[in-house]
């Protein structure tokens, strides 16, 4: 099934460029059309009972934008909604080497370490997710043996990180000891996205609560590009 011609309308006058390519809906492809491709930053549509975030996208204060370079796609959900999603068409699986900074999405945390999904190497979204690791003594490179894993991580956090090594089980050894490594992407506990105070804190835009974080120090137009997109692999993260 194709863009559905109002959403269609509305990429049209948001995204900065358009293209003529194939269209598709999901995996399976569709006739050809006006697709639209976008680039970071761009605003879709309005994020409201209609359309959903997907895949490449985030929402921001009502509106979905792209977190990628890519194709919009839609695809009907059961409850009638529209699940928009940006794909780059440049998937691959290729493995993470020591040295490379990764993109990984926090699913646990204990006081010695945590674990994480790898979603992207550099600005390569994977087919298949890696598990990885990242011990309390790696978190930064100064004061180690005063770091507490709660008060710099939790689950569900999108990290930038580097990986050390191959470890254990075929799970990657992971570090955020530079200052450019750390959380990216972090919801509050009133789930709304977070913004960055300093390299330890994060505030809730809803409750202004402050959380602790061990926050990675990039710019945030770098974060929707680079990091955004893998909290998407989940939609619900938004």
């Amino acid at each position: 099934m194709d863009v559905d011609r109002p959403l269609q309308r509305r990429l049209t006058r948001r995204a900065r460029r358009t293209v003529r390519v194939t269209m598709s809906q999901g995996s399976s492809a569709g006739s050809p059309g006006e697709a639209i491709c976008v680039v970071p930053g761009d605003c879709l549509c309005a994020a409201d009972d209609k359309h959903v975030a997907g895949k490449g996208t985030i929402e921001r204060s009502g509106y979905i934008y792209s977190c990628l370079v890519g194709r919009v796609y839609t695809q009907q959900q059961q409850d009638k909604t529209e699940l928009v999603e940006v794909r780059t068409g440049q998937e691959q699986n290729i493995v993470p080497t020591a040295g490379s900074v990764v993109t990984a999405k926090v699913t646990y945390v204990n006081p010695r370490f945590l674990r994480c999904e790898i979603l992207c190497i550099g600005e390569t979204v994977l087919k298949h997710k890696f598990r990885g690791m990242l011990k309390k003594e790696d978190v930064r490179a100064t004061e180690r043996d005063k770091v507490k894993m709660y008060e710099c991580f939790r689950p569900g956090d999108v990290i930038l990180a580097k990986v050390v090594s191959l470890g254990d089980a075929l799970s990657y050894v992971l570090s955020t000891a530079e200052n450019e490594l750390g959380v990216a992407l972090a919801h509050s506990e009133a789930g709304a996205l977070m913004v960055p105070l300093s390299w330890a804190e994060m505030r809730c835009p809803l409750t202004q609560a402050r959380e602790l974080r061990k926050v990675a120090k990039i710019p945030p137009e770098d974060v929707a590009f680079r990091l955004a997109r893998s909290a998407a692999a989940d939609p619900a993260a938004g």
